[in-house]
């Protein structure tokens, strides 16, 4: 499928440097001194600089890309480097921007990196997009793909997008005048909690390595005009077999945001769109909690304490407090295994799984059921420094 959007080369001159630099594109007709020159003109925005920015902005600063902006507001951390090829164990705890910039300025001079450090949101989003030809989405979460995709097709700038989970992956590109937006693909968001993040599902951390160099892939064929797009197509990865699938998406006429009437002439708060209140403590949603601090003094004073770890077999290999182990998935058909007379407190790794736990278990009778704060690494942060996290 064709596309309708063009960068035009302007006044993108290239000195002999750049001409040396990029002569295995010069000698490809299909790139040439003006597919190169449309390279250097183009203005693409590329939202996180973490598993899907770091190959992304690499690739397109590598290809010519004269203005890259990235968007980020985050700081190294040791869990990013499995997957986050841009930052190295040196920058641990440096600002996402600083360390990224500083690769991208090293690969190539000639590129010009825009840091903005700060959330994408509602009140910023349009304002950033318009001085970007392209928007590249590298984000994690429900809320920001959409806030990506309606700002997107309000100001009319493409959206390559990219997402991964585990072993898999999705690419597709969105809000051309012509092809779909996210919304057309998912109408609404999934309940909050049913998709685990990253963080708490896993992803194997060559995945977003081949998701982002397609979504580079799909942006530079963009700016050239070559090819073709993956508008109205979805690509889905599956990594484990190194199978990939395509799905047709058709332009959804009654769509909110790019349909023939559309309702969403704004971008609108995204965390209630999808049914996310914010950081809320378990305890103001009904699910009472008990500090690492207190279990760790009852549990020193002998009290017949039930604690129960929600986590999956695998990790409780890599460390446990010598729980009770029963996976929150197995939970329903093993809740016979509890002794309801006995306090309960469950946990999980940050706290998120064992809530979920701590409120199934209260609809089925228990009354004496606490959620462990923080979970396992809360433990290790304040009782036992030499556990490992993960």
């Amino acid at each position: 499928m064709a596309t309708t959007f063009e960068v035009k080369p302007q006044a993108a001159t290239l000195s002999n440097d750049e001409i040396l630099r990029y002569s295995r594109h010069l000698i490809m007709p299909e790139v040439g001194m003006e597919g190169q020159q449309k390279l250097k003109a183009a203005r693409v925005l590329c939202i996180g600089a973490g598993g899907l920015g770091s190959p992304l902005a690499l690739y397109l600063a590598a290809a010519g890309v004269g203005t890259l902006g990235i968007v980020d507001f985050d700081v190294v951390d040791f869990t990013n480097l499995q997957r986050q090829i841009i930052h190295s164990t040196a920058d641990v705890g440096r600002k996402k921007l600083d360390s990224a910039a500083e690769k991208l300025q090293a690969i190539n001079p000639f590129v010009k990196v825009k840091k903005i450090e700060t959330r994408l949101s509602s009140t910023n989003a349009l304002e950033l997009f318009r001085d970007f030809d392209i928007i590249a989405d590298g984000t994690d979460n429900f809320p920001t793909r959409y806030l990506v995709n309606d700002a997107c097709v309000l100001t009319g700038k493409p959206n390559v997008y990219g997402s991964i989970f585990r072993f898999e992956g999705q690419a597709s590109v969105f809000a051309t005048e012509e092809g779909p937006c996210y919304r057309c693909l998912y109408p609404e968001p999934p309940p909050p909690g049913l998709v685990p993040s990253c963080a708490e599902g896993g992803v194997l951390g060559i995945l977003p390595g081949l998701v982002g160099v397609m979504q580079a892939t799909e942006v530079i064929k963009l700016i050239l005009g070559a090819g073709e797009p993956l508008i109205g197509r979805l690509l889905l990865i599956d990594a484990l077999a190194m199978k990939f699938r395509e799905l047709k998406l058709r332009k959804n006429p009654d769509c909110p945001a790019c349909g023939t009437h559309p309702t969403i002439t704004q971008l609108i708060d995204y965390n209630e769109f999808c049914g996310i209140r914010g950081e809320e403590k378990p305890v103001e949603t009904g699910i009472p909690e008990m500090q690492v601090e207190e279990l760790k003094r009852r549990l020193d004073a002998g009290e017949n304490l039930y604690v129960l770890d929600v986590r999956e077999p695998h990790e409780y290999q890599i460390c446990n407090i010598g729980g009770h182990l029963i996976p929150l998935g197995d939970l329903p058909k093993r809740v016979n295994e509890l002794d309801s007379s006995r306090e309960i407190v469950a946990h999980c790794r940050s706290g998120v799984r064992s809530a979920k736990a701590v409120g199934f278990l209260q609809q089925a009778g228990f009354k004496k059921v606490h959620n462990l704060a923080g979970g396992i690494l809360a433990w290790a942060d304040k009782i036992d420094p030499k556990m490992p996290k993960y």
